[in-house]
């Protein structure tokens, strides 16, 4: 096996075994909701004046997905729609009392998630460090350069976290 199939191996391996911590613990204290749900509410609870636009452009999806995950979010009483008195066209989102309790919960948890990985970071040198972060750069920018190759943007690939 090469260095290459090495390193896509265990970034493969590591982020599976990352999410299936993570989703783990997240799945039993935020039950009832769905991820797509749990990262709009993120989204909502860090962002003022969120919006369907601002959502979809966040996540890179239509307008229509983030309108149906809004309005399940309000059906369970997490999210809540207002309008501004000087622009009664455009709908917001914030959160209730209730919502902003699922979002302590899942802040809770990414800070439990950190604290948990930080043995691994505390063993790694600034210049290691350093030095990853230049390799996905470079990477990213690789294959930004081959999907505008497609005539697609790149900044509408690989950000699905819902």
């Amino acid at each position: 096996m090469s260095k290459e199939e090495q390193v896509f191996g265990g970034f493969w391996d590591l982020f599976n075994k990352r999410i299936f911590l993570d989703e783990y613990k997240m799945k039993r204290l935020l039950k009832g909701y769905k991820p797509s749900e749990v990262h709009c509410i993120e989204y909502i609870g860090k962002n003022t004046d969120s919006n369907v636009t601002k959502l979809a452009e966040a996540f890179y999806m239509t307008r229509s997905a983030i309108s149906k995950i809004t309005k399940k979010l309000m059906e369970k009483g997490v999210v809540e729609s207002y309008q501004k008195p000087e622009n009664r066209k455009e709908i917001y989102f914030r959160l209730t009392k209730q919502g902003e309790q699922v979002f302590e919960i899942h802040e809770e948890l990414h800070q439990e998630f950190e604290d948990r990985d930080k043995v691994v970071f505390d063993q790694v040198t600034e210049e290691q460090l350093d030095g990853m972060l230049r390799f996905v750069e470079a990477y990213k920018r690789h294959l930004d350069h081959e999907i505008k190759k497609l005539g697609v943007d790149a900044d509408s690939v690989g950000h699905d976290r819902l």
